[in-house]
């Protein structure tokens, strides 16, 4: 099979296209999945460039959708010829993959493979998020930065249905378009403004919670943009990590900081079964929605990633697996 190897951490280029064997047929309580789609995601960035520590070589992907080609003794969950999406293990990039026949969503015959891979994580990370991280409530006031981009959108579209106003910071008058689709109420253009600054002229004593998956670049606005006793949710580094924290900066106005992982959220497979179940619901009865930006052959994936850290992009993207 195909597979995309990095074996030396850095940019996108470190990223090539190999021969690799089959993996062993699954065992107890295992399937193999032939994978059509895998999401690209900010954190298989991390992985390549060794923000995040991995065990190399490595084949990186998180997510992906295809057919489950061989299952394993004792698997009741599926037959092999079902449709599946699954949360994957850094193994994503490629064109087969094992994983728990107890992790994998079963798709409905109507729900497209491109579909499915795109929602997944994005959708379980927003849908923890606005959930369990800070649990966005009718009045609630709300920062989302980088409306525009996969998770922005699905965390615009939640706190809206979970009843809240929402502000977002974008970076152009195109994307803040985008994220006014998405249903955001205010946006703000961080390329011209100051966010705290434009927050406080919106909602004078701030937001209940911010959702940042930005990380260096703006996580000092975030804080200056909460209202007391305000939560700030950390959960990305696009820009690069969070330099260490003063805890003192928090006590002036009794904030929360939360920095969750969407696999802490994930512990039981009764904890996986029922967010999944709900980003899907969600998506079928139409209250989010995925746009995917571009789909790239698994030739392409050094292209995938420069586009999305090049900030190219304003959707989903996904690599081509056949």
């Amino acid at each position: 099979m195909q597979a995309i190897i990095v074996d030396h951490v850095g940019g996108p280029e470190v990223m090539q296209l190999a021969e690799r064997p089959m993996p062993t047929p699954p065992g107890p309580g295992e399937v193999l999945v032939r994978n059509h789609f895998s999401g690209v995601n900010y954190i298989d960035t991390y992985f390549r460039s060794g923000l995040y520590p991995a065990q190399l070589p490595a084949t990186l992907g998180n997510e992906a959708s295809g057919i489950v080609s061989d299952i394993g003794p004792d698997v009741t969950e599926v037959q092999v010829g079902d449709h599946v999406a699954y949360l994957a293990s850094q193994d994503a990039y490629a064109q087969y993959a094992k994983t728990k026949a107890s992790r994998v969503a079963k798709l409905d015959t109507e729900l497209p493979l491109d579909t499915a891979a795109a929602v997944l994580l994005q959708g379980l990370t927003a849908h923890t998020l606005v959930t369990r991280a800070h649990a966005v409530s009718p009045g609630d006031w709300v920062l989302v930065h980088a409306g525009a981009g996969g998770t922005g959108r699905l965390l615009i579209q939640l706190c809206r249905h979970f009843g809240a106003t929402v502000i977002t910071t974008v970076s152009s008058e195109e994307k803040a378009q985008i994220a006014r689709a998405a249903g955001a109420h205010h946006t703000i253009i961080y390329t011209e403004e100051s966010v705290p600054d434009a927050v406080h002229m919106i909602v004078p004593e701030g937001v209940h919670a911010v959702f940042d998956g930005v990380g260096k670049a703006t996580f000092e606005g975030s804080l200056q943009s909460l209202r007391v006793e305000g939560s700030m949710v950390s959960f990305g580094n696009s820009s690069g990590a969070v330099p260490p924290v003063h805890l003192f900066e928090l006590s002036q106005k009794n904030l929360k900081l939360l920095r969750p992982r969407l696999y802490g959220y994930l512990i039981t497979d009764e904890d996986h079964r029922r967010h999944v179940s709900e980003v899907f619901r969600l998506l079928k009865e139409k209250v989010i929605d995925i746009h995917i930006f571009n789909s790239y052959d698994l030739a392409d994936a050094a292209r995938a990633h420069s586009d999305l850290e090049g900030r190219k992009t304003t959707g989903k993207l996904l690599l081509r697996l056949f």
